[in-house]
């Protein structure tokens, strides 16, 4: 009898994405140039906060190749304002206008948008647009807005206070006043955006004929933007047709509904020709929505023996100017709260969150939502607790971490984690970092008076979020479920098609390893086309972690519900019961007579060829959707091990040392995985050491190239060592977690941990991020003045 396995999920199978990418015939959204093509630009506030008392704009439109300028008060006509509702208590709802209308908040905020025959005419036309501006109060910074009483930024809000949860379990106040041991500190994670290779754009087209309208978006999201602009439009939404190609990066910026998408569809339909907005690197900084921009105030109560036994904390989070479409401004701030207890057994908790408007671009999901930030707080917690008791840090960890037998865990905020390897993960990292020689070397370096750490941090992270949670609480759009369209042609190879949409994740590769061993057909016979709404079956697109889980488990009960059928057609052919069959490498056989084989294409051709060739009362074909919800969802983890030196004389941070032991379930391929997380490593550690948004105190972006706001190069960044744990989820199909930001979750907390370790003789801790040589020579000259 052969003996059948998985032959392409776990295997390192290069990606089919990668000719089309790398050889430069990707097609992107400024590639598409169709005929009567015209260009648009934008209007862009100046000011922070400020009433828009007049906008003139008859110049503008006497220049010639002209078409158009639209304001915020002729687009309101025709486009109602973005409302991104949530059910949450203490949410408050404000609109977001696609182009202001009476009144501006914050730097970039877009007052018209100018149509002409190129991008030069529009942006000339720009200069001829007066706008007179009644300067406000700019809000800029997140403390001071929440003291605010008179100064509002949405006056019906009532408030600059959009938001307010708290979670709780147990009694954390009597938990501290026992507690022998508490530390406490006040964290600040600085502003980010995310910077990716293809900046935001899209191109609208109105069809009046047919009255149907498509938009082309860098877009991570096109399924969620067909049914936004459906509902915005008041048009069918089989109308509408959203098509996300070739995306050059995303990490949770481009899955948002933006001002610019909902203005060119406008535009568009009223002039009936294509219309296109490519942002430049000055708009994509100053109006992609940014992340994790939050003050944490933190204690953790321990034991003696090192038991934690208690955790409060209060997060004031800054979530600009409105809330995003469709995450609202919950989506940071909550899921701070949520995931602070970490990867630990934390009886006593209480955390509160508060969302606070400023005169800052939107915040919105960027990679980890919430969990650096929570794990920054929490590593660091927990560092200077072992530092307290004169204990290994490391051990510290292991004695609180959540344990094997102690799966599924609910935490004090709620979530229920599956399974996860927290021990395992973190042993092995300390074996791999052979803690006992590098601690001996770090004393021998210390000893030559260099400051040389290490840090540990390790987190677990909810993924593949099902439909029993939200991805961001009390959304009312579901964003648990994706479906899988399967099409086996007369000829016997696949069509898969998806309404995930990848910004060079590896989908078309992984998808199709998946549907290859579901069905039993060659890797090389599956096409997987993603994010055209216009092909796809209903669902969202990527975000959260959740496409492996979610749409894998989708392609695999596609591919099941079609093998199934092709077993009944070919047992009719061979005159074999269906269960005594198989498919392998594109041939179906006996199982017990493995000489006895078919191949595939033949099946498919009589899957089309009349009901003579099938068996009686089968419906010809071989084309099937099926749908997936994992419900709640799984939990991925890891270790992260930073090891790192600070430069005495110019305070910059050399990172000596990288490892990462991660736990995401199933892998369905290697290559793809190892390369998701040294990405996220990349951008954590710019976290750690590098990117800020910087604004001033009249809300004026200061970061507005990338001379000013840095990324780490490729020259800033070590080989990161990768390592893995399979341990299956038990709750999804397939048994695969989500890991596509996990390498940004763990990274600023392990470099903090690092640097606070170097720096223990001076006495000094890391609490804000990024840790820029600025930053550190004021703590180490403050160190100095105090006598330290």
């Amino acid at each position: 009898m052969a003996v059948l396995s998985p032959k392409l999920v776990g295997a390192r199978v290069r990606r089919t994405e990668d000719v089309r990418l790398l050889t430069g015939q990707g097609s992107y959204v400024d590639d598409y140039r169709p005929p009567g093509l015209l260009h648009a630009a934008f209007v862009r506030s100046p000011y922070a906060h400020a009433r828009i008392v007049q906008l003139d704009v008859s110049a503008a439109l006497r220049l010639d190749g002209v078409l158009a300028v639209v304001t915020g008060q002729e687009l309101a006509r025709e486009i109602k304002p973005v409302r991104a509702g949530s059910t949450m208590a203490d949410y408050k709802e404000t609109g977001f206008p696609p182009l202001a209308v009476d009144k501006v908040r914050f730097v970039g905020e877009a007052v018209a948008v100018v149509v002409a025959d190129s991008r030069y005419i529009a942006e000339d036309a720009l200069e001829q647009i007066q706008v007179e501006y009644d300067p406000l109060e700019a809000l800029s910074d997140v403390e001071q807005a929440l003291a605010q009483t008179t100064v509002l930024l949405h006056e019906e809000a009532g408030s600059n206070v959009l938001l307010s949860r708290q979670f709780t379990a147990g009694d954390v106040d009597a938990a501290m006043d026992r507690a022998p041991v508490r530390v406490r500190e006040r964290f600040r994670f600085h502003r980010h955006t995310a910077v990716c290779m293809e900046n935001r754009g899209c191109v609208a087209e109105y069809a009046a004929g047919s009255a149907s309208l498509t938009l082309r978006s860098a877009t991570q999201c096109p399924g969620l933007l067909r049914d936004a602009l459906a509902e915005l439009l008041d048009m069918p939404e089989h109308s509408i047709r959203v098509v996300a190609a070739d995306v050059g990066g995303g990490f949770g910026a481009k899955s948002s509904l933006y001002p610019e998408e909902l203005t060119l569809c406008a535009v568009a339909k009223r002039l009936g020709r294509p219309v296109k907005w490519i942002s430049d690197r000055r708009e994509d900084l100053m109006t992609s929505t940014q992340a994790w921009d939050e003050i944490v105030d933190a204690e953790l109560a321990v034991q003696r023996d090192g038991t934690i036994v208690g955790l409060r904390a209060e997060v004031v989070s800054d979530i600009g100017a409105y809330s995003i479409y469709p995450w609202t401004s919950t989506v940071e701030p909550v899921q701070a709260v949520s995931f602070l207890p970490g990867p630990y057994r934390i009886p006593h908790y209480r955390g509160r969150t508060r969302g606070v408007a400023t005169c800052k671009a939107p915040m919105g999901p960027y990679r980890g939502v919430g969990r650096p930030l929570t794990t920054f707080v929490t590593e660091g917690l927990i560092d200077r607790a072992a530092r307290r008791l004169g204990r290994d840090a490391a051990e510290l960890r292991l004695q609180n971490s959540i344990r094997a037998q102690d799966f599924p865990y609910k935490t004090p905020s709620g979530i229920v984690w599956d399974q996860a390897s927290l021990v395992e993960c973190l042993e092995k990292a300390r074996a791999v970092l052979d803690e006992q020689t590098t601690r001996k070397w770090q004393a021998e370096a210390r000893a030559d008076g260099r400051w040389v750490g290490i840090g540990f941090a390790s987190y677990i992270e909810l993924t593949g979020v099902g439909s029993a949670i939200p991805v961001s609480p009390g959304m009312p759009v579901s964003t648990g479920t994706e479906a899988a369209f399967l099409r086996i042609d007369p000829s016997g190879t696949v069509t898969a098609t998806f309404s995930v949409a990848p910004q060079g994740q590896g989908h078309e590769t992984a998808l199709a390893q998946l549907i290859g061993d579901a069905l039993g057909v060659r890797f090389e016979d599956i096409r997987v086309i993603c994010g055209d709404t216009a092909l796809a079956p209903h669902g969202t697109g990527t975000y959260a972690s959740r496409s492996a889980v979610i749409a894998g488990g989708a392609a695999i009960r596609a591919g099941q519900a079609l093998k199934e059928k092709a077993l009944q057609i070919a047992g009719h052919m061979m005159e074999s019961n269906p269960s005594a069959l198989d498919i392998q490498d594109g041939e179906v056989f006996i199982k017990a007579s493995a000489d006895r084989r078919l191949p595939f294409r033949e099946v498919a051709k009589a899957a089309y060829g009349g009901l003579r060739r099938l068996p009686k009362d089968m419906e010809p074909g071989l084309e099937v959707t099926r749908f997936y919800d994992p419900y709640f969802g799984t939990a991925s983890n890891a270790t992260h091990v930073a090891v790192a030196e600070v430069d005495r004389d110019t305070y910059q941070v050399k990172l000596e040392r990288y490892i990462v032991v991660e736990d995401c379930g199933r892998i369905i391929n290697p290559m793809i995985v190892d390369g998701q997380v040294r990405g996220g490593v990349a951008q954590g550690i710019g976290a750690a050491l590098y990117e800020e948004v910087v604004y001033d105190e009249a809300g004026q972006l200061l970061t507005g190239s990338l001379v000013d706001y840095l990324v780490p190069t490729a020259s800033e960044l070590p080989a990161v060592e990768v390592y893995h744990i399979e341990t299956p989820s038990p709750t999804t199909l397939g048994g695969f977690r989500g890991m596509g930001e996990g390498g940004t979750i763990g990274a600023p907390a392990a470099l903090a941990n690092a640097v606070s370790d170097a720096l223990t003789p001076l006495g000094i801790e890391i609490n804000e991020l990024p840790i820029t040589p600025q930053r550190l020579f004021e703590l180490v000259r403050g160190r100095n003045d105090e006598g330290g």
